[in-house]
């Protein structure tokens, strides 16, 4: 009899055999986020002080990658075209002016002295000063310095709407789009988040990046394995006690 008990738990254990492995893989998983987001904060901490370094050049475009130079200090000359500017939604902490909220980005294009363009988020503006002509002072002419963090393109989410370049409508700060649809021709792959040197009219705000991450995964890795002791615990009582029964 104690036989026949073991065949008719024995579904049930294989189905828990297999809950209890995906608990344990998502644990597992949960702790290489664990290191990869360790070594992130580590590479930004030490990237984000270096001296600035002027930013990859054409040739060097295709080799850009996240692993190597996201975060990375740069500076880079040029013009910028104001003409061409696009502003990105975009939703901040309180700046250092007391603004927050809901805004946007100003990405505006950097032409260098060859030919090249480089896309450069200038800062964050509110609500209210969207608008250029709200913000005269800040359209500086002629040549600039830019300095600040070389980033990737982002990446949309479920959360973010999808860009829609016929209604200059941004969401995403994607540069080869962007480029696409101001007709810009030899743009980088990648953007500039300048900092915040002082700009006239105090439009926009820069030196923004966010360089602090939320780091959760050792507790998310606990809960997947205390789940999955959890489970097995429950399934050696259920077990005994039915044994025990027959």
């Amino acid at each position: 009899m104690r036989k026949s008990a073991v065949r008719k738990l024995l579904p049930a254990g294989v189905c828990v055999l297999a809950l209890f492995a995906l608990l344990v893989g998502l644990g597992t998983w949960q702790l290489e986020r664990l290191a990869w987001k360790e070594d992130l904060v580590a590479k930004v901490a030490a990237r984000i002080h270096e001296p600035a370094q002027p930013a990859p050049e054409e040739p060097a475009w295709p080799q850009v990658n996240f692993g190597d130079d996201e975060y990375r200090h740069v500076t880079a000359q040029g013009r910028f075209r104001h003409d061409l500017e696009v502003q990105v939604y975009a939703l901040i902490d309180t700046a250092p002016d007391g603004t927050g909220g809901p805004g946007y980005w100003v990405v505006t294009p950097l032409v260098r002295l060859d030919g090249s363009t480089i896309l450069v988020n200038r800062g964050f503006v509110p609500l209210d000063r969207r608008l250029p002509a709200s913000r005269p002072e800040g359209q500086v002419d002629g040549p600039v310095t830019v300095t600040g963090l070389l980033r990737l393109p982002e990446e949309s989410g479920l959360f973010r709407p999808d860009n829609d370049p016929a209604k200059d409508s941004w969401f995403v700060r994607d540069p080869l789009a962007i480029a696409s649809a101001k007709g810009l021709l030899r743009t980088a792959p990648f953007l500039i988040d300048a900092d915040g040197a002082p700009i006239p009219g105090g439009m926009p705000i820069g030196g923004l990046t966010r360089v602090s991450f939320a780091n959760r995964h050792l507790e998310y890795a606990l809960t997947w394995y205390g789940l999955a002791a959890t489970l097995l615990a429950m399934f050696a009582a259920y077990a005994w006690q039915r044994l025990r029964a027959r």
